[in-house]
């Protein structure tokens, strides 16, 4: 009984495929949606905070904000809409990320800088990513959280 167990072991061990394959698709990718978001960080600092956020969009984005429930849709275009980006720039870099073995859905993190005539905030972020069938990324969720202390 035990070399019939002992056979069928070393059957199944030598019957695997342990080598690792790259995934160059998802590699692509990857690639794709983290160069997404530094172009999008680059959108906001070169033409501002509302337009870019309005280009990245998918129709039906999450925003999470401060002091706010989650605003969904044509809420969330009507809160960017809403918004004066004259009077502040945000910037951003992606710090990671990554996507799903589909590579048709991903996330990215960083960390934000918000500066305003009166001061500076930094914090935290996370965008959720989508791949679009035109095969641009547009988010379907943005967080971020305040409260990194100031580089002096």
């Amino acid at each position: 009984m035990r070399f019939i167990f002992l056979a069928l072991m070393m059957f199944l061990l030598f019957s695997c495929d342990f080598s690792f394959r790259k995934n160059d698709a998802r590699i692509k990718a990857l690639n794709a949606m983290q160069q997404t978001d530094v172009d999008f960080a680059q959108m906001a600092e070169d033409k501002g905070f509302r337009k870019a956020f309005m280009e990245y969009m998918e129709e039906d984005a999450i925003l999470l904000r401060d002091n706010h429930m989650p605003i969904i849709g044509a809420d969330a275009v009507q809160y960017i809409s809403s918004i004066n980006d004259s009077s502040f720039t945000i910037s951003w870099e992606p710090e990671g990320g990554d996507v799903a073995e589909a590579g048709d859905m991903g996330y990215t993190f960083g960390l934000y800088q918000l500066k305003t005539e009166t001061g500076e905030q930094r914090g935290t972020y996370i965008t959720i990513w989508r791949k679009q069938k035109d095969g641009k990324w547009k988010y379907v969720l943005d967080a971020g959280t305040q409260g990194l202390e100031n580089k002096e």
